[in-house]
């Protein structure tokens, strides 16, 4: 019975350590910068963007001259980041959702794709510190 107990202990321990265990600081603090290129309705569209802390900011440059900022959440997984986003765009494009993913290219450089619905689908290219 003791060895029951001691065994269910340590398992939960490892598993609440192992689920709470702050990851790298520096991949968490330091700024992950990137642009992107994409179109939508025929025009090119662009915007410069940067994580940290799992959390985004991108400013990007819609059609009709329309100009606006998203705020991104991510999922921060081994090789692939996942992330949802929502934005306000000027020129009365009004509210925007986002979506899209990152990958780790190599140690310094990411690359991703996503969707905006103000700017359409893009390509994206980033560096990690």
């Amino acid at each position: 019975m003791k060895t029951a107990v001691i065994a269910k202990t340590l398992i939960t321990s490892f598993s609440l350590l192992a689920l709470l265990a702050p990851g790298r600081a520096s991949a968490q603090i330091v700024p992950q910068p990137w642009v992107s290129v994409g179109s939508q309705e025929g025009d090119i569209t662009y915007s410069v963007g940067a994580r940290a802390l799992n959390l985004g900011a991108e400013l990007g440059f819609g059609p009709d001259g329309s100009t606006g900022v998203d705020v991104l959440k991510f999922i921060s997984l081994p090789v692939i980041s996942p992330y949802v986003g929502v934005g306000l765009y000027s020129a009365d494009k009004g509210v925007a959702v986002s979506g899209g993913v990152q990958v780790g290219a190599t140690d310094n450089l990411f690359v991703g794709a996503g969707y905006n619905s103000v700017r359409g689908f893009n390509g994206q290219l980033g560096v990690r510190f």
